[in-house]
């Protein structure tokens, strides 16, 4: 028989607690003693009151006395050990998870993280994992130390009066009723609950990397009200949790205190309670009454599990994802830089219309090419593909269409050494919170010396803003090079490129967003760096690849012209065209 959904992800996150068996016996012995204590204190009442207190002999009490104080050290010293080693094991199953989906989010493919927002991650990865602390932690705590103290309860009202702690068995099924419907309710608002925290992160996150944006256009209001909505929606899944779990911890009092009403009621029907003492009824009436507070407990705690139980089919969900495929079998060290393109064909994920059509081309080694076009015509998914950021479907490698790196199909060769023949300078540069030096050295640091670092900052001209901060290149520059202009941030890109050293150098707009003097020391850096290297540059500016050996114009993923600069100048067609009106020679 197959499990559903809520069993099969309980089975699985038991195999995170396995690992912690003997925390968890050590945690549970320390629950089981806080409540037999309190459960032991509970019995002697008889006791007290028959043996001291009708009798007058007072001798009893005063053992009691002495006994008082060690047993409540030993209930602290349980209660104690029992809430360590459940935080103890909590947290470690959150840092377990936490490393987990850290380590799935960074071997997960680029097209995953096109189709989710980036404060949804970081949502799962820090709300939802603190759900699954509280229900391996906190729910496991309640439901052992409140269910043994319920069991010590019983067990104490049965032994002084089967007959009318019977009727206290009669709410066991209407309340596992009870708990079994609410259970599904607590599931499904804790799953909204998480996607509201995702969507709140990702507001949030946006704002704060727009600020700029945001106070240029004035969209303080609109922001606002567009988060307080999102806020709102929140408050009232929280609001919805809180109505299922009163609710039914109400109900379930209620059902127990009819219980004890009837108990009360019978008790008091002349020859009901004949034979039992005065100490006896206490201990039987305290018991009663004490019971109600762990029933509520264990009801209440109902939420935390769903809640914990629905973070984690969440968290499984992500853990389940095919991280990128690395089918490669070839082992490539260093290229000779040869590139080439056979009729290849590829279309995003939900398009329908593909990004490029039957592209084909073939780049020497150590020779250069150039895309040129308008902005969604098709470059950048050219360079993205080399990389493999995105795969061609299996029907374009079946029919010997595909991309080739010294005639070796990529997908052949090893995703990690596959990425080692490449270079890649962008517009977007992505830099660490971090150091200049590291921030150049970034996934080489191992194998580089500060020389070779110092020598990269030199040629891409880092060393000429390095100089005058305090720190030099030890200098920390901030989240994503914040305290840098964007020509600085390029120039450490480019230094980082550098020292990668890799046959085949990727530009994808390297200098369109700079000015005149940043330009103008970039490309000096980019021209040595190209030499001796094949190099695939994707521009809007023509000046910067006057000098390429080819150049190919795409429009709407397709190559509608190829050759040289004075050979495309001569044809006089869509590149002609857009070289004249980016030298002004013609006029919108």
């Amino acid at each position: 028989m197959s499990l559903s959904k809520p069993q099969s992800t309980f089975r699985r996150f038991r195999q995170y607690l396995a690992e912690f068996k003997l925390a968890f016996i050590v945690a549970g012995l320390g629950m089981i003693g806080y409540a037999s204590v309190d459960g032991f204190v509970i019995a002697q009442l008889k006791v007290v009151t028959d043996k001291s207190l009708v009798t007058g002999d007072y001798a009893y009490l005063r053992l009691a006395a002495y006994a008082i104080v060690p047993l409540m050290i030993l209930r602290g010293l349980s209660n104690f050990i029992g809430t360590y080693m459940l935080s103890w094991v909590g947290n470690r199953i959150v840092m377990r998870m936490r490393q987990q989906l850290f380590e799935q989010y960074i071997h997960l493919p680029v097209s995953f993280h096109d189709n989710n927002s980036t404060g949804a991650l970081i949502s799962k990865a820090l709300f939802d994992t603190e759900q699954v602390a509280n229900a391996a932690g906190k729910a496991f705590a309640v439901a052992v130390r409140e269910g043994a103290f319920v069991i010590f309860l019983l067990a104490t009202m049965f032994y002084y009066s089967w007959k009318l702690s019977l009727i206290f068995f009669v709410i066991g099924p209407i309340v596992g009723v009870i708990v079994s419907g609410v259970s599904k309710r607590f599931r499904k608002i804790s799953k909204q609950i998480q996607q509201a925290m995702g969507s709140l992160t990702s507001s949030i996150e946006q704002v704060l990397k727009g600020h700029k944006e945001v106070l240029m256009f004035g969209a303080q209001s609109k922001e606002s009200e567009r988060f307080a909505d999102k806020n709102n929606y929140n408050r009232q899944q929280n609001m919805k949790l809180v109505v299922a779990k009163v609710g039914s911890v109400v109900t379930v009092q209620i059902i127990a205190s009819i219980a004890l009403a009837v108990v009360l009621f019978v008790a008091s029907m002349p020859g009901a309670i004949e034979n039992l003492t005065a100490g006896t009824f206490i201990a039987l009436l305290v018991a009663m009454t004490t019971l109600l507070k762990p029933i509520k407990q264990l009801t209440t705690v109902n939420s935390e599990l769903q809640r914990g139980m629905a973070a984690c089919a969440s968290i499984f969900e992500t853990l389940d994802k095919d991280i990128e495929a690395d089918n490669g079998k070839i082992v490539l060290k260093r290229s000779e830089g040869k590139l080439r393109f056979d009729d290849v064909t590829f279309t995003y994920e939900g398009k329908d219309q593909p990004a490029i059509n039957g592209v084909s081309f073939e780049v020497s080694a150590g020779s250069s090419i150039a895309l040129v076009g308008r902005s969604g015509s098709g470059k950048s998914t050219i360079s993205n593909l080399l990389t493999r950021f995105y795969d061609l479907d299996v029907k374009g490698i079946k029919d010997g269409k595909g991309i080739y790196i010294d005639d070796l199909p990529i997908q052949d060769i090893k995703l990690k050494d596959l990425r080692n023949q490449f270079a890649l300078v962008s517009q977007n540069v992505t830099l660490f919170n971090d150091t200049i030096a590291n921030n150049i050295a970034y996934g080489v640091n191992d194998s580089v010396s500060r020389k070779e670092i110092e020598e990269a900052a030199k040629v891409a001209h880092v060393i000429e803003f390095a100089d005058e901060l305090e720190n030099g290149l030890d200098t920390e520059i901030g989240e994503n090079g914040s305290s840098l202009s964007g020509g600085q941030r390029q120039r450490i890109a480019i230094a980082r490129a550098i020292l990668r050293d890799a046959p085949i150098l990727i530009l994808d707009e390297a200098t369109s967003a700079l000015d005149t003097e940043s330009e103008r020391l970039i490309q000096d850096a980019l021209d040595t760096l190209q030499q001796d290297r094949t190099s695939l540059v994707v521009a809007h500016r023509l000046s910067t690849i006057e000098n390429a050996d080819t150049i190919l114009v795409v429009e709407q993923g397709e190559v509608v012209e190829r050759g040289n600069h004075q050979s495309l100048i001569e044809q006089d067609g869509m590149y002609a065209q857009l070289h004249k009106i980016q030298f002004g020679e013609v006029t919108l």
